[in-house]
């Protein structure tokens, strides 16, 4: 016998899905993969990457609900440089994990059958070779693809990737023999967004947070300037469609100003 619950949560999925095709959809979503650990410990789990495993296989879920709506670039917070001074035994999990997951993108074939386009976004330079050599493989496999994209934030800090794109900017200027002082002189927040590590993307209209933590964490600071917001109690292993929904069609439903 069907159940109640499960039945009433289908009919309001159904009425969300038509409510927010009816609007404008984000073209990028911004997602902060948080709250693993707080659902393994509300489960019982003495383990902490019990939940960081649930949560791995909820992204392929979470993607697919993204691709049925037709929202093209999703940009996931998934490892912070923050991240990088946990326990060894936890980070060596999460890293497992995220490198187990880029490895089977490479061959998944779904993601070619979407074409979805996949790219890793931070300090590479700071995870292991085996997780490197990973992403290098998910990234070469889907470079051709152009349907979806898919940029994936590991070994990620937002003031880091400002300050990079800055030191960019000016090893270029230096490299053209430009004086420091004639950089500075000239330098602009449209010149600084070319070497960010998103500069050929749009910047995300819409971010989500799960978990019930109200703040950003250093995700996309710069891109994030004018995005909307959106947070959630639902950890992230426990996100449901009608959270992804009700939070673009929050989206919808607010009139942007941007810099106002």
């Amino acid at each position: 016998m069907l159940d109640p619950l499960s039945l009433l949560y289908g009919l309001y999925e159904r009425r969300l899905v038509r409510e927010v095709q009816r609007h404008p959809l984000p073209r990028h979503i911004g997602l902060i993969l948080d709250g693993n650990r707080r659902y393994a410990r509300e489960l019982g789990f003495e383990d902490p990457l019990a939940g960081h495993r649930v949560g791995a296989d909820k992204l392929e879920e979470v993607m697919d609900w993204l691709e049925e709506l037709q929202i093209k670039i999703t940009t996931l917070f998934a490892l912070s440089t923050e991240n990088l001074t946990r326990s060894p035994a936890e980070l060596n999990g999460i890293i497992a994990l995220i490198e187990d997951k880029m490895r089977s993108v490479a061959v998944d074939p779904k993601i070619h059958r979407k074409g979805v386009r996949v790219r890793a976004v931070g300090q590479m330079d700071l995870l292991p070779a085996s997780l490197q050599e990973a992403i290098a493989l998910a990234e070469e496999a889907t470079r051709h693809h152009d349907n979806f994209y898919l940029n994936i934030a590991v070994g990620y800090g937002g003031r880091q990737e400002i300050t990079d794109a800055v030191a960019q900017l000016l090893r270029e200027r230096a490299r053209r023999g430009e004086s420091l002082a004639k950089a500075a002189d000239e330098i602009t927040p449209e010149e600084i967004g070319k070497y960010l590590y998103t500069y050929d993307m749009p910047d995300p209209d819409l971010i989500i947070r799960p978990s019930g933590e109200v703040r950003l964490s250093g995700f996309l600071l710069w891109q994030s300037a004018y995005s909307e917001f959106y947070f959630c109690d639902a950890h992230w292993p426990a996100f449901r469609k009608i959270d992804l929904l009700r939070a673009i069609r929050s989206y919808q439903q607010r009139k942007r100003r941007f810099g106002t």
